[in-house]
């Protein structure tokens, strides 16, 4: 798919972040399909043209159909999976019968599956076998920056980097930038990874223990990141980019963020259930399956182990400050 192709983009996914990327994708000269789960919401959001639940005093873009019908998505020359992670196996499996055979499927959530331990990548390998190409989109970006067209930038992986370098120039509009790379495991790591290393930040602000300590948290956990990446085959040149320390970044330093959020009203006191505020912290989820995966190839990472211990009830936050406080001095490349 090239700049020229004139086949619609298909976006799987109503919410902030599926309705800024139509946007995008839109301004980029793209017809683009919306497609909502709901029926009732997708004709809102088609006559009413603002997705006013999630991004309240955005307009939609002229170039987007809002629809609910699974056949709608049959003519896209690329699609853009943009569901939660932990429900991407059951979106692939309704919708992926009703995809265009070979079109490339461009995986949006940023999380490891629950139970299985899955990588999004693999997940959609499982559901829609090898023939079909997928790639991965992920960096610092909030939906609301891109919903209003400031200037962003993120990084699409697929393993095939033409593929990779044609979707980024087909994404790319005038105010989001797309860099590509063949690395898909490095950007899912970051992506994944630091939504859980972002509550940690959030739990440090919630506590009042200061920006010196946060500055340390993310400096730390960073260094975590990139130890479980090289683990599992991602380059450190992809953790130093947009989608490993960038993201890290953004995800650690502002309440926009739902995870840094969520860590924060935890410091505070709040109850994992109660600190979610009936909205969804990714990192909350991946951070059992992070750990797990960390401890089978022996990557310590205290960090998210103890996020880990603290969204599942196991640990208090001031048992697991201790702990952090506590442990051996070492040399900071260790």
């Amino acid at each position: 798919m090239t700049r020229s192709d004139t086949r619609p983009i298909a976006v799987v996914g109503g919410g902030a972040w599926g309705t800024a990327l139509a946007n995008a994708a839109a301004a980029a000269g793209h017809p683009v399909t919306l497609w909502l789960r709901d029926a009732e919401a997708a004709a809102r959001l088609q006559e009413t043209r603002e997705n006013a639940r999630y991004l309240p005093g955005v307009p939609l873009h002229a170039g987007i159909a809002a629809t609910d019908r699974p056949e709608a998505l049959a003519g896209a020359g690329a699609l853009l999976l943009v569901t939660p992670a932990q429900t991407m196996r059951g979106v692939l499996g309704q919708l992926g019968p009703h995809f265009a055979a070979g079109a490339p499927v461009v995986l949006c959530a940023k999380g490891i599956e629950r139970g299985t331990d899955a990588f999004m990548s693999g997940v959609a390998g499982e559901v829609l076998g090898a023939g079909t190409p997928v790639a991965v989109l992920s960096g610092p970006s909030f939906a609301a920056d891109v919903a209003r067209n400031l200037p962003t930038a993120v990084t699409l992986a697929a393993a095939d980097g033409t593929l990779a370098a044609d979707l980024a120039r087909t994404l790319s509009g005038p105010t989001l930038r797309l860099y590509h790379t063949d690395d898909v495991r490095g950007v899912e790591v970051g992506g994944a990874g630091k939504n859980v290393l972002a509550i940690a930040s959030g739990i440090v602000a919630g506590r009042g223990l200061g920006e010196s300590a946060r500055a340390a948290l993310i400096a730390r956990a960073f260094a975590e990141l990139m130890r479980f990446a090289r683990a599992y085959g991602g380059r450190p040149e992809t953790l130093m980019g947009l989608s490993g320390l960038g993201d890290l970044v953004l995800t650690a330093s502002s309440p926009q963020s739902r995870n840094f959020a969520f860590g924060q009203r935890l410091g505070e006191g709040a109850s994992p259930q109660a600190a979610s505020g009936g909205k969804l912290a990714e990192g909350a989820f991946t951070a059992a399956a992070l750990v797990a995966l960390a401890r089978a190839r022996e990557v310590e990472m205290p960090v998210a182990e103890s996020v880990a211990a603290i969204v599942s009830g196991e640990a208090s936050v001031e048992a697991v400050i201790a702990r952090l406080l506590a442990r051996p001095l070492k040399g900071e490349s260790e």
